[in-house]
């Protein structure tokens, strides 16, 4: 028999309070989730899927509800290809109201190339706030919804206007970076299974971080961490995304790495993880298909670490050494 492709959640919300049903929905338009029936939400199985459901549903439990996660394949009525349908759908209405504000925000352009001092605050804070949704969006659009598409070609177009004059990389404040010496001699703690973010995190925490740093692998669900412990990349952890940032970068940025090379390997990273095509690196598209190789071959995540660390190692020496840095 197949494995079950599907994740659902089945939940019983109390009429008091009003708007906890309201709540509840937002959280799992946020997740990507969509309805089959008025209480019964799916996600495609995956471990993140299960996670963000258990929160919810202790949510739920929390104030008074009843919840259920089921693991399932659809024998009858639903196909799995119209399941994919309602996601792709979903999705494409995302994208759509994407379209609109993106135009919004150009249509505000001045008419004339140059975009004044007075006015690029502005605009930079309109095109980070696209930015970030388009990455929301492509966080849970799990069967790439047609609409992408034009969202990205028009995201670029802003692009190319707005940033033409202005620089893409903010600074770290020194007084805001932490020191690499404050984490040495703690166990850094993440979810199993790691793919590119968190071999990425680990080889940076190994390398520029503390060489001696314990690795410890978890379930995605229902970790409690120990005394000393730091979490990377899983829910509520020290360090994980934040908003369009996936946890390598922000571990950097956190850090005040102003490594050229990190912040390289750091747009590869991104890309692969989110899947935006916000950077656009040429390397791109070689170190995802060798990070995938990797977690293929290798089921144990030690074996995943080291094979990828020898990837980034290089990586990094790469760009280190490249002739004109690493832009």
């Amino acid at each position: 028999m197949d494995e079950p492709r599907w994740l659902l959640l089945i939940h019983q919300i109390p009429p008091k309070p009003n708007y906890l049903r309201v709540k509840i929905w937002r959280r799992l338009q946020r997740l990507g989730a969509v309805a089959i029936k008025n209480s019964v939400y799916v996600l495609p199985k995956s471990d993140q899927a299960q996670e963000d459901f258990q929160w919810v549903l202790q949510e739920i439990v929390r104030d008074g509800g009843d919840a259920s996660i089921v693991e399932g394949r659809f024998a009858q009525g639903l196909s799995d290809e119209q399941i994919e349908m309602m996601f792709m759908s979903a999705r494409d209405a995302d994208y759509a109201q994407l379209v609109e504000d993106i135009r919004a925000v150009i249509g505000r352009l001045p008419r004339r190339r140059d975009v004044s001092d007075d006015d690029r605050g502005g605009f930079e804070a309109d095109l980070a706030r696209v930015q970030r949704r388009m990455s929301e969006i492509a966080q849970i659009d799990f069967f790439g919804a047609p609409g992408r598409d034009a969202a990205a070609k028009l995201m670029a177009d802003l692009e190319q206007r707005l940033l033409r004059q202005a620089t893409t990389t903010a600074a770290v404040q020194p007084e805001k970076a932490i020191r690499p010496e404050q984490l040495k001699g703690r166990t850094w703690v993440t979810r199993k299974g790691i793919h590119v973010d968190r071999i990425a995190s680990a080889w940076l925490i190994r390398r520029f971080i503390d060489p001696k740093a314990r690795l410890k692998f978890v379930p995605g669900k229902g970790y409690k961490p120990e005394s000393g412990e730091l979490r990377f990349d899983m829910f509520e952890a020290e360090f994980t995304h934040e908003g369009d940032l996936c946890t390598f970068e922000v571990l950097i940025e956190r850090l005040g790495f102003a490594d050229r090379a990190l912040r390289a390997i750091a747009e590869i990273v991104h890309d692969i993880d989110l899947k935006d095509d916000k950077f656009g690196r040429e390397e791109t598209g070689g170190i995802k298909n060798l990070i995938a190789g990797i977690a293929m071959a290798q089921r144990e995540d030690e074996a995943r670490l080291a094979q990828g660390s020898a990837v980034f190692d290089n990586l990094y020496e790469y760009f280190s050494k490249r002739r004109g840095g690493a832009s």
